[in-house]
């Protein structure tokens, strides 16, 4: 008997998964000056996301955020939008 039909079948690959790339909210903070427009290509040019997946970017709520910025990204985390807020910056879903 071939050795793929002897060996074990393991794991399983969701076909349906959403891909994100994912960006810290203190990541972006130290990397873009206060009224700046964060979108997935000012990331890359900055060298926090090295590619951009199928769905785009998701920024996680990771850090603090000390001044207003404008982050346009496909996802955010509650706690992300909230600490965007709080710094007079705008969450922009695209």
């Amino acid at each position: 008997m071939p050795l793929h039909r002897r060996l074990p079948k393991r794991g399983f690959t969701n076909i349906f998964a959403l891909e994100f790339s994912e960006v810290r909210l203190d990541r972006i903070a130290e990397r873009f000056p206060a009224g700046s427009v964060v979108d997935a290509q000012a990331l890359k040019d900055s060298g926090l996301v090295s590619k951009v997946e199928k769905n785009g970017i998701k920024v996680l709520g990771n850090g603090d955020l000390g001044h207003a910025l404008t982050i346009r990204a496909s996802r955010f985390t509650r706690s992300a939008v909230a600490k965007i807020e709080a710094a007079g910056g705008k969450a922009e879903t695209v």
